[in-house]
């Protein structure tokens, strides 16, 4: 794939990517403010294709148009960036070692527990300090909001613990999920179009 190519389909994917940012929706039983969107089978279905620095540049370009709208004052595009370039790094450098469809699976819920405790970091030092100062916020507000759906969260490691946790355990999963049955369908469409790539073709079965 040339290089005009490349860069034609890292944008393609973000495009992508930047419009499924937009399109959120809760989990049950978890804070109401965390909210789960699948802009990142986009980033990690081109991360799989085309490489990590393509899919780091999709996740960028998503959270920087998500700018014009943020309800965070960038600290929760700040936070989207580091944790899909986590799950991205981790996941596609897990199948490069091995590039069959059970290293594609082990990357992948490497890379969600990596984004998992990553997320505890960000809402620890971003996310959660841009509401209580930025914002005004009392923190007391957040946790009584948070346990009104989970009566355990009163304080900031139950937030994290049993709230930022598991959310983004689950969002992981069902990022991973949605990737590895669209991009068995994609490769098929790839190679019906003889699309040559030069990092990673279709992943393999064991």
């Amino acid at each position: 794939m040339t290089r005009t190519s490349k860069i034609t389909y890292t944008a393609i994917f973000a495009a992508i990517a930047s419009v499924l940012m937009y399109f959120e929706f809760p989990l049950p039983f978890m804070p109401p403010f965390l909210q789960v969107d699948l802009s990142g089978v986009a980033v990690l279905i081109g991360a799989f294709i085309f490489g990590i620095r393509p899919a780091i540049c999709m996740i960028i370009i998503k959270d920087v148009i998500h700018l014009t709208k943020s309800a965070t004052g960038g600290s929760g595009e700040l936070a989207d960036v580091l944790m899909m370039t986590t799950l991205v790094v981790i996941a596609v450098s897990l199948y490069q070692l091995h590039k069959t469809r059970k290293m594609a699976v082990i990357g992948c819920l490497a890379g969600t527990v990596g984004m998992a405790l990553v997320g505890m970091l960000t809402n620890n030092f971003l996310i959660i300090p841009y509401y209580t100062v930025a914002m005004g916020w009392p923190i007391e507000a957040i946790f009584e909001l948070c346990s009104q759906v989970n009566p355990y969260i009163g304080s900031m490691w139950g937030y994290l613990l049993l709230g930022v946790l598991p959310f983004n355990l689950i969002k992981g999963l069902i990022i991973t999920i949605i990737t590895l049955v669209a991009y068995k369908k994609l490769s098929v469409f790839i190679k019906s179009k003889q699309i040559s790539f030069g990092h990673s073709h279709s992943v393999e079965k064991t």
